[in-house]
This record gives C-alpha cells, structure tokens and sequence, in this order.
C-alpha cells in the first residue's frame, strides 16, 4: 500500500490553488473548475469543490469545517519560508517558527479555508535521520 494523496474539498478550488501554489513556489495541475492538485515527489494535495461530493453520494464533506488535520510540507528551511511569506499569511498565523520538542522546527497558519498547515524543517539529528531515510 502507499499513501499518495489528501484531498480538501472547498467551495473557491481556483482560490485555494492559488494559495498553495504561492505557499509551496510549485505548480498547481487545474484540471477543471472542480479539481486541481498540488503533485510534490512524496504526496498529491488535491483541492475538489463542493459539487464533486454529489459523484460520492453527496453531503459527506464539508468545506471549511476542518478541526482536526494537517496539511504538512517539509521545507529546507522553515525561517527563510516564514520570511518569505510573512506578509500572505499574517493574518491566518497560529504559531511562528517554533522547535517541537521532537525535533522539528515548526510554522503553522493557516489556508483561506482555514485548514492547518505546517511548514517544517528537521532541525535534530534525530529528527533529520527520520526524514533522510
């Protein structure tokens, strides 16, 4: 088995895109008006709208209304990307770079959605062998 993708349902997919192509400096695939995807070599975000709900039965999502995930990128260097994107997300800011007590140094904030993210950077040595597998 391997885990390849999140999917986050919204109702703005074009807003969203937008985000996380600035967020990441990444290109965003806009398939259609109700689906886009963010491939990184590890994971797929895919962002659906509301309308793709009714293809798996209907009401089974609700955009906006995440309480429990995060959406996490390991960056190379979590200081230099808050420096970067202070100004985007001083508003949506829940914590700035802080070291997690194991090991990696943490941004979070959050989307236009109000979903989490977290930017990391591994900043221990055993932090940075679990990622360097």
């Amino acid at each position: 088995m391997n885990f390849v993708s999140v999917r986050i349902i919204t109702s703005d997919v074009q807003r969203l895109a937008r985000f996380y192509g600035e967020i990441t400096g990444m290109p965003v695939t806009v398939y259609t008006e109700d689906f886009a995807e963010l491939a990184t070599p590890a994971c797929t975000l895919a962002i659906g709208s509301t309308r793709t709900l009714m293809l798996f039965g209907g009401d089974i999502a609700r955009p906006a209304d995440n309480h429990t995930a995060i959406i996490e990128f390991r960056v190379g260097d979590v200081d230099a990307e808050f420096a970067r994107l202070a100004d985007l997300i001083k508003n949506a800011m829940v914590q700035e770079p802080t070291t997690m007590p194991w090991g990696n140094r943490s941004l979070l904030f959050r989307d236009p959605d109000g979903n989490l993210v977290n930017f990391f950077t591994p900043v221990t040595a055993e932090a940075i062998r679990k990622f360097d597998k």
